[in-house]
């Protein structure tokens, strides 16, 4: 009998472990494109585990951005993943979910539309597209009236507080308008009404007001702006008109500011953006914006097309997009009702002001935050001689937590802030875990023996000299350094 052997290719082994294969060994492309192919099962299994380093988005506290969904709307959004939104012809039904979604947003922003009457809207990539398009509507509607007028209009302006994201300066610089902002100055960090006013003038082609700061969650007087823009406008002629940046308060207002006057409801509101991916509970990739009538969005910007099947109006910055955020917000809109957004938005206050106490338990922190607006906390060291809110939020990764420090805008920069978001998917379990690990940081930082030098200077500086000598100080230090080495060895398991 002849005994024979077969030889086991390395592609053979690589369809029944991909670890014992030799692409687990080999190099990732990173600037070109490989030669050759490799097994599903390795490309899938050597992304995955490196995106293993990413950080968790459920504690990743920095963003607005919605990081949960229920099951049935992921499947909802897989099933629709191959959908291209601007096929409105192949995809009627799809077209139809957004032209809802439009409808249910303008009336929830108090649009004066009849019941049955359809509202001026559309579905963007998020905020940022949104506003471009918004500042497009009434750039062309001040550049339309100025050439009626027989006067110049190469130079329009838009202002804004400096507290405004920066999707705003793109919008400016993209589109070459002057960007006037309002300064912000220590302890009122939104755009006063009174100064933003007074920087109108014959060429602003809109005032724009930010219902939920990125800095602390404040929403601004829009009341307040649309009052004094009614008096300065019957002064001087002008129709100076006010945008509602709502892309983080637009689906908070409604639900727990109910009778704040901010949208539509205001005479001088000709558009508003909001996010769905942030509190309208989708994940990123979903804005919208909404205008008070038609005549607020110049026709000549929207194009008409008619090479996917049928005539098709389009206002976009882009083409293609998925259709699958846009089905989920519809999801969301019928799931939950006015009556789960509502006490979605109030248990997300709660757990901001369960936070925030814990935080003034500790007697370290001021809050720069308010209690009404969008449900964050923002806070900052009373103390900074002996660590700075950059540590803190670099000592908090090791915990898990991605907690952002950041300084505040110009006329305010030297105050320097942490601030912690609150999402649906942020339970009153995780605000309390996130104060006691909070302190625990603290506790860290004042035992570092760095630190108990920075004791001792502070102590001399105030005339308070310690008799100790070098040698009883390196002992200190020694010591500081074994307890805290000990106390970390101790330390079991990761959060």
């Amino acid at each position: 009998m002849v005994l024979s052997k077969a030889v086991q290719s390395e592609s053979d082994i690589s369809l029944h472990s991909t670890f014992a294969s030799r692409y687990v060994r080999a190099v990732l492309p990173r600037f070109k494109m490989p030669d050759n192919s490799i097994p599903k099962e390795a490309a899938y299994q050597i992304i995955n585990d490196e995106l293993m380093l990413d950080g968790n988005p459920r504690l990743n506290l920095a963003s607005f951005v919605t990081t949960w969904m229920e099951p049935e709307c992921n499947d909802l959004m897989m099933a629709a993943i191959n959908k291209n939104y601007v096929d409105m012809d192949e995809y009627p039904v799809t077209t139809e979910l957004q032209n809802r979604c439009v409808n249910m947003i303008a009336h929830l922003f108090n649009a004066p539309l009849g019941d049955s009457e359809t509202a001026v809207g559309v579905g963007t990539v998020g905020s940022s597209e949104a506003i471009m398009l918004a500042g497009l509507a009434f750039k062309r509607k001040w550049q339309n009236k100025m050439r009626a007028e027989g006067k110049p209009f190469d130079k329009p302006n838009i202002v804004t507080g400096a507290n405004v994201q920066v999707c705003w300066e793109k919008f400016a610089r993209y589109f070459e308008v002057e960007l006037k902002e309002v300064k912000l100055s220590e302890g009122y960090y939104v755009m006063d009404p009174e100064k933003a006013v007074e920087l109108v003038d014959e060429n602003t082609i809109c005032v724009a007001a930010i219902l939920g700061s990125t800095l602390n969650g404040e929403f601004e007087d829009v009341k307040r702006l649309n009052d004094l823009l009614v008096e300065k406008n019957t002064e001087t002629g002008w129709d100076t008109p006010i945008h509602v940046d709502a892309a983080s308060g637009g689906f908070i207002a409604p639900f727990l500011y109910p009778e704040l006057e901010w949208d539509f409801r205001l005479p001088l509101v000709k558009s508003i953006n909001v996010s769905g991916h942030k509190y309208g509970l989708v994940y990123a990739g979903i804005g919208w914006a909404v205008w008070r009538s038609k005549e607020d969005l110049p026709d000549e910007l929207i194009f008409h097309i008619n090479y996917l099947g049928a005539d098709q109006p389009t206002f976009t910055l882009n083409f293609s997009k998925g259709s699958s955020q846009v089905i989920a917000q519809y999801y969301q809109l019928i799931r939950l009702g006015f009556e789960g957004y509502k006490c979605i938005m109030e248990n997300c206050q709660e757990n901001a002001m369960v936070l925030k106490e814990g935080l003034e338990k500790t007697e370290r922190f001021n809050i720069i935050s308010k209690d009404n607006g969008v449900p964050l906390v923002a806070f900052s060291l009373k103390d900074h001689s002996q660590h700075n809110e950059f540590e803190i939020s670099d000592m908090l990764r090791r915990f898990g937590w991605i907690v952002p420090a950041y300084t505040m805008p110009p006329d305010a920069q030297h105050v320097t802030v942490l601030r912690v978001v609150i999402r649906e998917d942020f339970s009153r379990t995780l605000a309390e875990r996130l104060v006691n690990d909070i302190s625990k940081v603290l506790h860290e930082l004042d035992t570092l023996p760095a630190k108990l030098n920075a004791k001792k200077e502070v102590s001399e500086e105030n005339g308070v000299v310690s008799a100790e000598t070098d040698l009883e100080r390196q002992k200190k230090i020694t010591d500081a350094w074994r307890k805290f080495v000990a106390d970390k060895k101790k330390t079991s398991g990761v959060c």
